[in-house]
């Protein structure tokens, strides 16, 4: 755990500021937060970074402010999720807008959970797009970034593949912290409102059970049976997380005597928040277990 705490401490080396465009730093626009934390991480402060999702903001249904697209037009690469209910929308948009930026995505090389296997954001979103929240998506997402940065300053690349080495050992702890305390519980469940720990789920064999029905709300019929799934499965903790309308969750945890917890997949710390995840989920699934 110590060795962890050290790790975490490599938030101090990222920069505070906020995701608008400073002094003559070359631009990124980002669509979420977490994405933020990784080039700031691996590219040292060497860009500004112009977050399009504020913290707290839906991104399936967000709209962009004129001044972040400004920023956008001083970009010279956007990193996109490219599965996010606002980037249907927006996207094609920001690229017409900036057409000499770099367009990269994150889910780049990731192993996408398909449109037919998850029920989470809208029909319009197709793959789930929330792989940011598992370490295992995480070393494939600090390696795309890794590259963008190097195309874009090739003369520090020495520096951002020591960056990324060490973000990696980062990685690999939360991954062994997950594998560690998810060990005994496979094929156990979690409830959650807003499905955005399928990646996590499945990458450390437990089921996601989502409150959020295909993006709306939970008809009364799918409401009884989650109200019946968690006192099967003796469900403690329900998630929900910032930005999204925990009534429905709210009313299971009054039906079952669970408790609302909320988590922050969103946030911009990445190595803090998947941290705070991992041990949330094995305090739900220690207590789900407990008779």
């Amino acid at each position: 755990m110590r060795k962890l705490i050290k790790y975490l401490l490599i938030p101090l080396l990222v920069s505070c500021s906020s995701a608008t465009h400073v002094g003559n730093k070359d631009v990124i626009t980002v669509s979420i937060s977490p994405f933020k934390y990784f080039i700031d991480v691996i590219g040292g402060g060497d860009f500004d970074v112009n977050v399009m999702v504020p913290a707290g903001a839906d991104p399936h249904i967000y709209e962009p402010a004129p001044g972040q697209i400004t920023s956008l037009s001083r970009s010279v690469a956007y990193l996109s999720d490219g599965y996010l209910g606002f980037e249907v929308t927006w996207l094609d948009r920001f690229f017409e807008a900036n057409k000499k930026m770099k367009k990269v995505s994150m889910a780049q090389n990731i192993d996408l959970i398909k449109a037919q296997e998850h029920h989470s954001g809208g029909g319009e979103e197709g793959d789930d797009p929330h792989y940011w929240a598992s370490p295992k998506s995480a070393y494939i997402m600090a390696a795309n970034v890794k590259s963008l940065l190097m195309a874009l300053k090739p003369a520090n690349s020495e520096k951002y593949e020591k960056n990324y080495s060490l973000f990696c050992d980062t990685i690999a702890l939360l991954d062994k912290k997950a594998r560690t305390l998810f060990s005994g519980f496979e094929g156990k469940p979690f409830m959650i409102f807003h499905p955005a720990l399928g990646y996590l789920a499945r990458d450390y064999n437990l089921v996601q059970i989502a409150v959020e029905n295909e993006g709306k709300e939970p008809s009364p019929l799918y409401m009884k049976k989650l109200i019946d799934d968690s006192r099967a499965e003796n469900i403690k903790i329900i998630f929900i997380q910032k930005g999204f309308d925990s009534k429905n969750a709210g009313a299971i945890a009054s039906e079952t005597g669970a408790s609302l917890r909320a988590i922050d997949p969103l946030g911009d710390d990445w190595t803090r928040e998947v941290n705070d995840i991992i041990e949330a989920i094995h305090e739900s699934l220690l207590k789900s277990s407990s008779k």
